[in-house]
């Protein structure tokens, strides 16, 4: 399975680039990078400042299409994937849970899709998908909806019971993503880890 971290995200709220806040010393885009090396065989980190990631020793590409939104990073990330399940999550999730992510791993069968629930929507940042659905992805994009749920409509997938996800992360933090300044320090203060509170 290929690892796609979509990290093109302007991050106006938070004023300056998510992917670089420390973690304990550790900029965030290292830390969901160690969790991903950890999981997969090939890992693409998606971005519009390539130059910027160039120290990673990952393959870094940019949006294959010049539209804004998680959607076409998603695209791109299945164009060069060498996988055919790829498993997506944004550069600002901190506390991403590897046994969960191998679940969804484990599970993916012949689903165009995987993707967990949590409380009652979709959380399509932190999923898995099939190379198969890239020209419903393509077709999503040239229409002008970029709204991820909406795929879901045109492809099988398979949703992740909150059941199913608390057996492995009953707090739900695979899923905190940071936006906000203020969500950076509730993060920090929230991290066992973590000593820079």
């Amino acid at each position: 399975m290929t690892g796609i971290i979509l990290a093109g995200g302007e991050s106006r709220r938070m004023g300056t680039d998510k992917a670089f806040l420390l973690f304990d010393g550790t900029p965030m885009i290292a830390r969901v990078l160690n969790v991903f090396l950890s999981q997969f065989d090939q890992t693409i980190i998606v971005t519009n400042d390539t130059e910027r990631y160039a120290g990673f020793r990952v393959r870094v590409v940019k949006d294959a299409v010049d539209l804004k939104g998680p959607l076409t990073g998603i695209y791109s990330g299945l164009l060069h994937a060498r996988s055919d399940h790829c498993f997506v999550a944004a550069c600002d999730m901190p506390f991403l849970d590897p046994r969960l992510i191998a679940y969804l791993r484990d599970i993916a069968g012949d689903f165009d899709a995987v993707v967990p629930m949590v409380n009652g929507y979709p959380e399509p940042l932190h999923a898995v998908y099939h190379r198969r659905i890239l020209p419903v992805v393509q077709e999503r994009i040239l229409s002008g909806d970029g709204k991820i749920s909406r795929l879901y409509d045109r492809i099988t997938v398979r949703y992740l019971s909150e059941s199913e996800v608390a057996y492995f992360d009953p707090q739900m933090r695979s899923f905190i993503n940071l936006n906000t300044p203020a969500e950076y320090k509730e993060a920090l203060c929230s991290d066992s880890e973590c000593r820079s509170c």
